[in-house]
């Protein structure tokens, strides 16, 4: 009678494993023998005029509106391919002033993100440098009698992280499958991690944290995160050993999660964390900048590789995407998009029939890529620092 009940209890906890945190893991690897066919494909404009703009999300309510965030500290939201003024909120006069007083900055507003309940709770959240530097997360609520504005006046501190240089703010938040809000910070900036925080899961610097927003007086820690009850790390640490990672995003059909990280001398990476990951995972930095090595230290047993990197002879500056899962182009369906800020370059990244990650150059463009973006429905958006916003298509007569 034993063995049966033991077997049975081994396929739950397999089953557990295989579900992770609730991460849906129900659709299929896609591999494919050949890399899409970039001359299929165009991007098409579809706003310009915009003021540094940094990223694009949608509110997941069923409107079909676009959020598009401005490093100078305004989120516009887009609808019908009309922008809509005045702007959903202004933090302009929050932010960090460097962006408005020095040729180019890393501070500002960075990041945006809807709560996966927004449609009923109406709640956002916004990630910032505020007039010290210092890094905020705080959240925000849509205003009563207006789909189209936020109410500036219910500004709620989550999480705060002052910051020893200007640069490697990170800048990304995003909700993950799980509910839980990630942040992706960086290692405090200079260069070559002068204070060592890379490898140091103690501060919240050079990581992604995880973090219950439902909960707390202003978050709670998830109980299952890696780091819980160490007293040698942050409870709140996902993943650590990150230089500055700039764009991170889940995969809305598997839940994996991508995370692009911006390199020092050489080397940019692209990570990837499996849906069913615990967490805890070490990338690396500052020992390694890729797979390669950076300090001269001995690399930590506990070390992941990145699953893509490139040389700064393609690029300066890896901007992470998206994995594409819309449907009205359909053969890309499963292909990782990412670029990079300095070259323009736009790469496809997938799996082959061996199961090894293969990335080719799927555009070369003018843009300087400050992110990707997707909307409701999946579709895929390319963001040009300089002002504009497009969109991933078919090619004219295709």
């Amino acid at each position: 009678m034993r063995k049966p009940i033991l077997q049975i209890v081994l396929l739950f906890i397999l089953l557990a494993l295989s579900v992770g945190y609730g991460f849906a893991q129900d659709e299929p690897i896609i591999t494919r023998s050949t890399p899409p066919d970039p001359t299929q494909y165009q991007l098409t404009e579809v706003v310009s005029g915009l003021s540094k703009p940094l990223y694009l999300t949608h509110a997941g309510d069923g409107s079909g509106r676009l959020f598009i965030v401005e490093q100078t500290g305004a989120i516009w939201v887009m609808q019908d391919g009309v922008v809509l003024s005045p702007p959903f909120l202004d933090l302009s006069n929050i932010i960090n002033q460097d962006i408005f007083n020095r040729p180019f900055s890393e501070r500002g507003l960075l990041g945006l993100a809807f709560h996966p309940n927004y449609a009923e709770n109406g709640q956002f959240f916004v990630h910032y440098n505020d007039a010290s530097g210092t890094t905020i997360i705080a959240r925000y609520h849509v205003s009563a009698d207006n789909p189209n504005i936020a109410d500036p006046q219910s500004a709620q501190l989550v999480l705060m992280q002052s910051q020893p240089f200007a640069n490697h703010n990170g800048g990304q938040i995003a909700f993950g499958p799980d509910g839980f809000l990630y942040i992706g910070l960086g290692d405090g900036g200079a260069a070559g991690d002068p204070q060592n925080n890379g490898q140091n899961p103690s501060t919240l610097l050079g990581t992604i944290l995880r973090i219950d927003v439902d909960n707390g007086e202003r978050y709670a820690v998830p109980a299952d995160n890696p780091f819980v009850g160490d007293t040698t790390a942050a409870d709140e640490v996902w993943a650590w050993g990150l230089r500055n990672p700039w764009r991170f995003s889940f995969d809305r059909a598997t839940g994996d999660l991508y995370i692009a990280d911006v390199g020092q001398n050489q080397w940019e990476e692209i990570n990837f964390q499996a849906a069913n990951s615990l967490g805890g995972e070490n990338y690396g930095w500052n020992i390694l900048e890729g797979t390669h090595n950076f300090s001269g230290g001995t690399p930590p047993s506990n070390a992941v590789a990145p699953i893509l990197e490139y040389n700064h002879s393609s690029g300066i500056s890896v901007t992470g995407g998206y994995v594409y899962r819309g449907s009205a182009l359909p053969d890309l369906d499963g292909v990782y998009f990412y670029g990079d800020w300095g070259s323009g370059v736009i790469w496809a990244a997938y799996r082959d029939q061996d199961n090894r990650w293969q990335t080719n150059v799927f555009m070369n463009t003018n843009i300087q890529i400050s992110s990707f973006g997707e909307d409701e429905n999946g579709e895929l958006f390319v963001l040009d620092y300089g002002g504009r916003v497009f969109q991933l298509t078919a090619a004219s007569g295709a």
